[in-house]
């Protein structure tokens, strides 16, 4: 009985709260609705006011008559009129004389009307005596508005009407409530006497048995609504681990497919998760680490170092451990942060693996770029001012030494423009944003404009340039500029480094849905040892006749770096004392393929 007095007087109130809270919110709902027509209508007004007084600010000189017509429309609107001034002198006001308001600029409606063109506010108002609801609107541009027309009207009509809702609300409520009395008794006994065998399912259902139903006698009401939920308990909160267990499994593919390696442990130090980079990283298998002490599993002090500073010192951390691995030094990046459970209490410490051995190559590739450069900018610089002191001091040199002076100093001049010419060439085609034009042109033509520029060169040395061009076009899409300079580089290296007499070959074929480009030479060679650095930046096999030659240790670089933006290959084929071959690859225009029997021009010596 206890309980069905408690259900009893639980749902009366329930009725009673109801019912008013049901009053309370319509009348609330009323209002609003109430006040936004009622802002609505204002702001019409306002727009309204505003086209008739929007000439007259616009004028130097005002109109003594704007007064008399805001008056005039006020009375006709029953609602209180007010044209402000851009700087908030208020010009014509329907309610009061324009001289004995005060400056209305920093009214709330003035200020968001300036800021958002519109602005609304409520406020009991000093003239009137009463609530009043403001709206104004700004006329002209945000930026230096003329001024601002403002509409009000009070809000005694709004508040009656939801003060007569609320009264009626309430009257239904108690209405309601006496009327739900004797039903409400009737429900109680329903409810409570099946309440006792619904409290022991629960019970069952609480306890993990899913197979506990309801008896099929509650079928027929609202208990067997609730009797059929209970039996869909089991049945979703069965569902519910099975997705638990997919989002767990989800959880450690996402860990295992990652690119860096991650190592969890608990409070106690043991190993909760750890991924297959991990593993191998830390060579060991991830299968056979949980559960044991992290100590027993990684034999890297500074990861077990650092999981275990973050459980005693709760906060992220950051490290960095250098492994020997087979072939090469193995650069980790550890970033270590504290895990917590579901209050916040410390739980364990993550930390990831980050490998950054790549960044930190690129790293000591850029240190040594440096070092290079300067080295290659101060041998010049060092000598210019040398004998640019020596020329100044001496003041009795003879003009055949002195010629012989700015000669050298012309040199290196010289030599130090071609190397700035190619730091700046090989910046921009190394550049992920490189400016290199892609237009479909005639891979004979820089080949052609090549051979002219380096012929005298190769003449003055005495040597003999012969050339293989196709008779037929060889479209490719690149850039002209860096495609000649391609051509340029690789034949002014084996110009450079092909004693007197020699022959040098250049040779361009099509090989399917590829072009090559080919420069042999009959020079000094390349030993093997060096055919894999010689497109290195600065990399000279012989630093002395390099720099005599008046080469930079850049050409080659270049050369690699332009065809990886034409997605072309480059190699090298040599023999120490018997010459070298370099050779470029580029992919054929769209729409060409090699022709059967494609005659290409005899060998022809160009020197």
């Amino acid at each position: 009985m206890k309980a069905l007095w408690k259900l009893y007087t639980g749902y009366v109130a329930l009725v009673f709260v109801g019912a008013a809270l049901l009053a309370l919110g319509a009348a609330a709902w009323l209002e609003r609705e109430s006040l936004a027509d009622l802002e609505r209508a204002l702001e019409s007004r306002a727009v309204l006011i505003g086209e008739l007084a929007t000439p007259e600010l616009s004028r130097v000189a005002r109109d003594p008559a704007l007064q008399a017509r805001v008056v005039a429309l006020g009375a006709r609107l029953e609602t209180r009129l007010t044209v402000i001034a851009g700087d908030g002198t208020v010009l014509a006001d329907s309610h009061e004389e324009p001289a004995q308001t005060g400056p209305h600029g920093d009214r709330p409606e003035v200020v968001a009307a300036r800021l958002g063109g519109r602005g609304a506010a409520t406020r009991h108002s000093a003239t009137v005596g009463e609530p009043m609801m403001y709206v104004a609107a700004r006329l002209g541009p945000a930026e230096a508005p003329v001024g601002f027309a403002r509409a009000a009207l009070p809000l005694a009509q709004v508040e009656a009407r939801v003060g007569r809702l609320r009264a009626v609300g309430l009257l239904a409520a108690l209405g309601a409530g006496l009327l739900a009395l004797l039903p409400g008794l009737a429900l109680a006994r329903r409810i409570s006497q099946p309440l006792g065998t619904m409290t022991a399912v629960a019970r069952s259902i609480a306890a993990g048995d899913y197979r506990a139903h309801v008896p099929p006698t509650l079928a027929d009401d609202e208990m067997g609504s609730l009797a059929r939920a209970f039996d869909s308990m089991a049945v979703q909160l069965r569902d519910r681990m099975d997705t638990i267990t997919a989002d767990h499994n989800k959880l450690a593919a996402i860990l295992g497919s990652m690119v860096e390696g991650v190592v969890a442990i608990d409070g106690d130090r043991r190993i909760v998760h750890m991924n297959d980079v991990a593993g191998r990283v830390l060579r060991v298998d991830p299968r056979k680490t949980l559960g044991r002490p992290i100590d027993e599993v990684c034999k890297v002090a500074q990861v077990t170092e650092t999981l275990t500073s973050t459980l005693e010192a709760p906060a992220p951390s950051t490290g960095e451990v250098r492994l020997a691995t087979p072939g090469r030094e193995q650069v980790l990046k550890l970033h270590a942060s504290p895990l917590r459970d579901g209050g916040g209490a410390l739980a364990g410490a993550v930390v990831v693996l980050h490998d950054i051995t790549e960044l930190r190559r690129l790293e000591t590739l850029r240190r040594e770029f440096v070092a290079n450069v300067s080295h290659e900018l101060k041998t010049p610089l060092t000598a210019i001012c040398g004998l640019i002191e020596t020329l100044i001091d001496d003041d009795e040199m003879e003009p055949g030494t002195q010629r012989r002076f700015l000669e050298k100093v012309q040199n290196q001049s010289n030599r130090l423009t071609t190397l700035v010419r190619d730091l700046l060439t090989l910046s921009r085609v190394e550049s992920e944003d490189a400016s290199l034009e892609r237009a479909r042109i005639d891979l004979r033509d820089p080949l052609r404009d090549s051979i002219r520029h380096l012929l005298a060169a190769g003449e003055e040395k005495g040597l003999v340039i012969e050339s293989e061009v196709p008779e037929d076009a060889v479209p490719v899409l690149g850039d002209r500029e860096a495609l000649r300079q391609v051509v340029d580089n690789l034949l002014d290296n084996a110009l450079k480094y092909t004693p007197a007499g020699g022959r040098v070959w250049v040779r361009l074929r099509r090989e399917g849905e590829r072009a090559s480009l080919e420069v042999q030479d009959t020079g000094i060679g390349i030993e093997p040892r060096d055919q894999a650095r010689i497109f290195e930046r600065f990399y000279r096999v012989d630093k002395a006749r390099s720099r005599d030659l008046g080469g930079t240790g850049l050409g080659l670089s270049i050369v690699k770096h332009i065809m990886l933006a034409h997605d072309g290959q480059v190699a090298v084929e040599s023999k120490l004392g018997e010459g070298s071959t370099f050779r470029v690859s580029f992919r054929l225009a769209p729409g060409e393929t090699q022709h059967e029997g494609l005659p290409a021009l005899g060998a022809r010596a160009l020197g």
